[in-house]
């Protein structure tokens, strides 16, 4: 069977693009590969993209000249959760505060991962999760 190398691309849907990605950038530092009308493209770690699409404007296939990309969405809210290191978490909990960013809830797991939950100006459930949870990760 030939094997899977990882997750490239998340997608979030937003009512806002523009409040969507200055949110991503300003909390996270995620700088922008793609920017049009209906999606947004941010950089995460140099590993993989999230993806924000203008809510409803990915309903309908589109007809590239490479191709068809098929319709695709999601209603109500998503998750996702970003790696952040251990030693971090002090930091991580202290930047959300000054930016304005609520933590909803925390939870230490068994192997002494850490989750800190938090709401994206969509409502879409964003995560930052630290190592030993998985047993890849």
């Amino acid at each position: 069977m030939p094997h899977v190398q990882g997750i490239v691309e998340t997608a979030l849907y937003a009512s806002d693009l523009p409040r969507a990605a200055a949110f991503y950038q300003r909390v996270f530092g995620l700088d922008k590969l793609l920017d049009s009308d209906k999606l947004i493209a941010l950089n995460v770690a140099d590993r993989s993209v999230l993806l924000l699409f203008k809510q409803g404007a990915t309903a309908r296939s589109a007809t590239l000249p490479g191709g068809t990309i098929p319709a695709h969405g999601a209603d109500g809210p998503s998750h996702f959760a970003f790696a952040i290191a251990a030693g971090e978490v002090p930091a991580w909990r202290e930047h959300l505060q000054r930016e304005g960013v609520p933590i909803e809830s925390e939870v230490t797991w068994p192997g002494d991962a850490l989750s800190i939950y938090f709401r994206d100006p969509d409502g879409h459930l964003g995560e930052l999760l630290t190592p030993g949870f998985w047993r890849n990760y």
